[in-house]
This record gives C-alpha cells, sequence and structure tokens, in this order.
C-alpha cells in the first residue's frame, strides 16, 4: 500500500521552479484559486502552493487552505499528466468551508487532467 503522505519529489521547492511557472506557463482559474501550469520533464506531476496574506492574516485559515489542496492533490495526482503546478488562493477561499474549496478544486482537476503531452498553452484537449 501506497503511503498517504506527498513526496519530496511530488512538491515544487526551488524558487527557480516557481520563477519559471510565473514567466511561462499556462493559467486557469476559478472563484477561490488561480493555477499556473507548465509540462515537465519528470514523468509526475509536481504541486506548488503560494497562500498570501491577502488571502486570510490568519496563519490557521491559510493553512487550511493549504491542507485542504495537499490532500486534493494526494487523491488525483497519479491520474495528472507531468505538470508543474503552482495553487494560488483568492481572498474568497478564506470565508468559505472545506467541501466547496474542494469542490472547486475538483473542477480546476478536471480540466487539468485531459491536458495534451507538449501543450504549453491553456488549451484543453477533447
Amino acid at each position: 500500500m501506497a503511503t498517504a503522505g506527498l513526496p519530496r519529489e511530488a512538491r515544487i521547492r526551488r524558487a527557480g521552479d516557481f520563477a519559471a511557472l510565473r514567466q511561462a506557463s499556462g493559467r486557469l482559474g476559478g472563484r477561490c484559486f488561480s493555477v499556473r501550469y507548465r509540462q515537465n520533464e519528470l514523468g509526475h506531476a509536481r504541486l506548488g502552493l503560494a497562500i498570501s496574506k491577502r488571502v486570510s492574516k490568519r496563519a490557521v485559515e491559510r493553512n487550511r487552505i493549504k491542507r485542504l489542496l495537499r490532500e486534493s492533490f494526494r487523491r488525483i495526482r497519479h491520474e495528472l499528466p507531468p505538470l508543474d503546478l503552482v495553487f494560488m488562493a483568492r481572498e474568497q477561499a478564506a470565508g468559505l468551508p472545506g467541501p466547496e474549496l474542494l469542490a472547486e478544486l475538483d473542477l480546476l482537476w478536471r480540466k487539468l487532467v485531459p491536458l495534451k503531452r507538449g501543450d504549453d498553452t491553456s488549451t484543453i484537449a477533447c
């Protein structure tokens, strides 16, 4: 049985990787989240989180959002194409309960799963 944790290789940790996603990447968004993504050559998806104090001054609230994002990513990461993803939360995310945030994340995952290999734009495969 696989471990429930998120392995190091599934996380974006280097500042250079975050900067590369800001420069040339596709974008998706919803009411509470914005996602920047681009293909990687690692063969698996990686997650980065950028939840600023603008979302909520309370660290407890920002950490709750990050936990929900990581848990949602853990469940779907094996279905995703090899992408680097950076999720940014919007201010609206702080006031919503967990099930509503997870529902929006599910919508974003459904848009990301069918992305074609080698497609660096925000075009979605049919």
